[in-house]
């Protein structure tokens, strides 16, 4: 397998995050548990075949193998080898021998048309350059009747996004994040217009108080990809004018603070809709 692949400015970016993101992806529990929670709401079968985009360390993917079993496959793209290396550890570790990974960019694959029963993508939606097309894209690849199943997360999820969102929003700029799905007439609309019929959007609050210094250590800034948008919203502004939208954020955030700390909500849309049998 290559360790590298051609990519844009922007998802050569995410690589390399995810790629610094890799050694300590799997301390997150939340992540392992709406990846698991997909899997088990896809209603996978034995023998099923499977295309996990965007796999990261194999959380969806190995839950997936583990019930397609020995007559299925799973094969788990991503773009970032970091990811991929962590998740052929875990795999030769279980032993399993029903997975696959390919370094590939989740938005130029080459499978043969109807090939796979289900496609799963877990917390990596928003990271597309182009998710309309990206699902457009995945559709050829399901069989009639396959099932594609995603995560999505409502526009009142992760309050660090929701507070800078705000700030920024009074320097007239956009900071997307999750607001293109951030509602499931959102999701829905997204799935119809790509070609998937018999939507399903499973709504589940996820969250936690957390306290005001961890908040604060959710900022961004511009050092990081913003999902979806190419350069960062946040080149737009002067080094000072930088340092000003932090500190609004940071006293944002402080005037949410509670007894209990910070409420910061991870409302997830669990997104399924199928390719039609007749096309």
């Amino acid at each position: 397998m290559p360790d590298q692949l051609p990519l844009s400015d922007y998802k050569q970016q995410i690589a390399d995050l995810f790629n610094r993101r890799s050694p300590t992806y799997d301390q997150s529990d939340w992540h392992l548990q709406i990846a698991h929670r997909l899997v088990e709401y896809a209603q996978l079968r034995p023998g099923d075949q499977v295309l996990d985009i965007a796999t990261g360390t194999a959380m969806a993917a190995i839950a997936a193998a583990q019930v397609v079993g020995a007559g299925g496959k799973v094969i788990g793209i991503d773009i970032s080898s970091g990811m991929l290396a962590q998740a052929q550890q875990k795999v030769t570790a279980l032993g399993l021998t029903n997975i696959e990974f390919q370094l590939a960019d989740a938005e130029s694959l080459d499978f043969p048309a109807n090939s796979f029963d289900c496609i799963l993508c877990s917390s990596a939606l928003i990271w597309m350059e182009n998710f309309p097309g990206a699902l457009q894209h995945w559709h050829q690849f399901l069989k009639p009747g396959g099932l594609l199943g995603f995560h999505a997360f409502a526009d009142t999820a992760f309050i660090a996004s929701i507070v800078v969102q705000k700030v920024l929003a009074k320097y007239g700029i956009a900071l997307y994040l999750n607001q293109p799905t951030g509602t499931t007439e959102k999701c829905r609309h997204l799935l119809e217009t790509a070609g998937y019929d018999s939507i399903e959007i499973i709504s589940e609050q996820y969250g936690s108080y957390i306290n005001l210094e961890q908040a604060k250590g959710m900022w961004l800034g511009s050092s990081y990809p913003a999902p979806g948008q190419f350069p960062n919203p946040f080149s737009q502004l002067s080094t000072v004018e930088i340092e000003q939208v932090k500190a609004e954020f940071e006293l944002e955030l402080a005037a949410l603070e509670t007894a209990q700390g910070i409420w910061n909500d991870i409302t997830t849309f669990f997104t399924f809709g199928r390719k039609p049998v007749i096309q």
